[in-house]
């Protein structure tokens, strides 16, 4: 046998196996920074000038996120984030908008994933241009075939010790089927039919990317639950709410609001 790996050369295979594609690994292991503005619904809730949570525009003057998002808010009412690459650089089309109205689904609750959607009305219309736009969701109530590869992306924590980027991340996961993600070493049979689940294996979501949209062939078919998780296990698939079924509890929230004299 040759002489053993001298701890230098330990300690270098140890780093080097910790970074993609130049970049660290971390909670979104396997993710990457994303290329700039090209997924122009993407929203930053915030509280006093700090994200949250992620959302995307559904709609001119909607958001839609989780409702876990609001547990720690102490009350006060987001402000979201539209047109950003970076949370704090200056970016020509980035704008802080006021929320009018933050409604969390009705069936939500803090003790389980159950209905963790958030719609929220902005102040005003955004601005719509190549840098801020609507993401269409899906409205026919049909799970996603297990294998697709979705994508995923948002300003949530990217390494182990909690460092959260200034820029957005994305990372590509596939869907794996709700069987699956209910085996008993899994998420035993706490996923619902409104739910759905990715592989979470070195590559998955984390906190703080809640809210954000699951992307499926150009199409948000899921939003990232807040539910409590453990980020890159494996046998802890990441929980995705399904929008499909929600459709019309969402047509309705912004229907009212119309008819109040707002429009969409």
């Amino acid at each position: 046998m040759g002489p053993s790996p001298t701890p230098i050369l330990i300690l270098a295979l140890l780093l080097l196996g910790a970074m993609v594609n130049g970049q660290p690994r971390g909670r979104i292991l396997g993710g990457y920074e994303a290329k700039p503005h090209l997924r122009p619904y993407m929203a930053s809730l915030q509280l006093d000038g700090q994200h949250i949570c992620g959302g995307f525009l559904i709609a001119e003057q909607w958001v839609l996120s989780a409702a876990h998002c609001t547990e720690e808010t102490d009350g006060k009412v987001f402000q979201v984030l539209l047109g950003a690459h970076s949370l704090t650089e200056p970016e020509p089309h980035k704008r802080l908008y006021r929320v009018r109205a933050q409604i969390p689904h009705p069936g939500s609750n803090i003790h389980n994933n159950k209905d963790d959607l958030l719609l929220l009305q902005l102040e005003e219309k955004a601005e719509l241009n190549a840098h801020v736009q609507v993401l269409p969701f899906q409205r026919e109530d049909r799970d996603v075939a297990a294998d697709t590869v979705c994508e995923v992306a948002g300003w949530g924590t990217i390494s182990h010790s909690g460092h959260r980027p200034d820029k957005l991340y994305q990372v590509e996961r596939p869907v794996i089927s709700r069987d699956v993600c209910n085996h008993r070493t899994r998420h035993d049979r706490t996923i619902t039919e409104k739910m759905m689940c990715t592989d979470s294996r070195r590559k998955d979501t984390c906190k703080g990317d809640s809210g954000g949209p699951l992307v499926c062939n150009g199409v948000a078919e899921g939003v990232v639950t807040a539910g409590s998780r453990v980020c890159g296990n494996y046998k802890k698939p990441a929980i995705y709410t399904r929008i499909a079924p929600y459709v019309a509890w969402i047509d309705s929230v912004m229907a009212s609001a119309a008819g109040e004299g707002d429009t969409r």
